[in-house]
């Protein structure tokens, strides 16, 4: 299920907006890193012929389906990737399991605990069989933050006491924003908190490699209803101003919590779709009791790190340009200050997908890490309904 030969047939679900993403990642990945498997863009799959069949031509895809069952029958498919809208997730990506084929399914895992279980059941099921699966996390593999988890691994800030996430959007600021599928927990499972949160809670406790043991949260949806859309497409929509026809938002726009680590370290997290004038602003600050940390991915290429242990007279943050040969995923992209961007994050969860396959060896992050996220989800969500008490967060273990 791995390969045939040396290459790996890989059909997608899902050709919007992060469909596009992990296109480029897919066509990309083996022309700049040396890869033991080479991707193979087998097919794409849509409900819209028409769509489907624009997109594969623009995207490079061989060829297409309507229906993800049958693509699941396809022999030259050995892996899945799931690019669709939360409801639709455990559903394909059990089934892919289920059928042999290697998975990697996007952020958030699911749209509930329930069905962050069941998938990593069908996970470890497959795993016994050799059959792999991927929760695609992609700021994980920036570059600045593969260096800040190395920094905090190697002990250069000391022990972790402090730790702050922003993750700060704009597009619905708009009261006449249409009614999108994002902000409909039917379809999207919670709103700015599942969207964009489960990547700080990911991002945070991947660099310092530890997990958050309980919360105390609040969240708010600012604008009540929408208009219908016309149409939509990833973070755009178009029909809503002056329609008559609305429909109530029941996800939440904004998400603030305060967190304790299972080691001690205190932190705060934000996520909001209505921090006017920020358009993807992502910021992670980690403060130990040796030194400092920080990461905007406003300028993703650099790092911010604070010596503690250097004379005061001269010590300050100083910046790290992460385009170093010796960096994380850097040496295999252009010289040293040549910048790289969002999509390459993308390319980087391809590669190393593709080289743990090729090795038999478990990608991380797991579904079992997924299912870990979405814990910290439900217990945010859970304190935030009950007046913003603190709420444990469960264990994986645990019913």
């Amino acid at each position: 299920m791995v390969a045939s030969g040396t290459s790996l047939g890989v059909g997608m679900v899902g050709y919007a907006f992060m469909g596009a993403a992990h296109s480029q990642a897919w066509r990309t990945a083996h022309r700049f890193f040396d890869l033991p498997l080479q991707p193979d863009m087998a097919v794409l799959c849509g409900r819209d012929p028409h769509a489907v069949a624009a997109a594969a031509r623009k995207l490079g895809w061989r060829s297409v389906e309507t229906d993800w069952k049958q693509l699941l029958r396809r022999d030259d498919v050995g892996l899945v990737d799931v690019c669709t809208p939360g409801d639709t997730h455990a559903e394909i990506a059990i089934a892919a399991l289920d059928a042999g084929k290697h998975v990697l399914c996007e952020k958030p895992l699911a749209n509930s605990v329930a069905e962050a279980r069941a998938m990593v059941a069908a996970a470890e099921r497959a795993r016994a069989a050799g059959v792999r699966s991927m929760v695609g996390f992609n700021y994980r593999r920036v570059p600045a933050v593969s260096l800040a988890r190395k920094l905090v691994a190697e002990g250069r800030i000391g022990q972790v006491r402090h730790v702050r996430a922003q993750y700060l959007q704009d597009w619905i600021v708009d009261p006449e924003f249409p009614l999108v599928w994002r902000l409909q927990a039917d379809k999207a499972g919670s709103g700015a908190l599942g969207d964009i949160g489960a990547h700080i809670v990911d991002m945070a406790q991947f660099v310092i490699d530890d997990r958050l043991s309980g919360v105390s949260a609040l969240t708010e949806t600012f604008v009540k209803e929408r208009p219908l859309p016309a149409a939509a497409s990833g973070l755009s929509a178009s029909g809503g101003a002056g329609s008559s026809a609305r429909g109530p938002v029941t996800v939440d726009d904004a998400a603030l919590f305060f967190g304790r680590f299972g080691g001690g370290a205190v932190a705060s997290f934000e996520a909001t779709r209505f921090a006017t004038g920020r358009k993807n602003a992502i910021r992670l600050e980690v403060n130990g009791s040796a030194g400092s940390l920080a990461f905007d991915f406003e300028s993703m290429n650099e790092l911010s790190f604070y010596d503690g242990t250097e004379d005061p007279e001269t010590a300050g943050f100083r910046r790290i340009l992460v385009t170093e040969p010796t960096h994380p995923y850097a040496g295999a992209w252009w010289p040293p200050g040549h910048l790289l961007g969002y999509e390459h994050s993308f390319t980087h969860e391809v590669v190393d997908l593709v080289t743990d396959l090729a090795a038999d060896r478990d990608p991380t992050p797991s579904f079992a890490d997924g299912l870990q996220v979405q814990l910290v989800l439900d217990a945010v969500a859970r304190s935030a309904a009950a007046g913003s008490g603190w709420q444990p967060v469960d264990t994986a273990e645990e019913a």
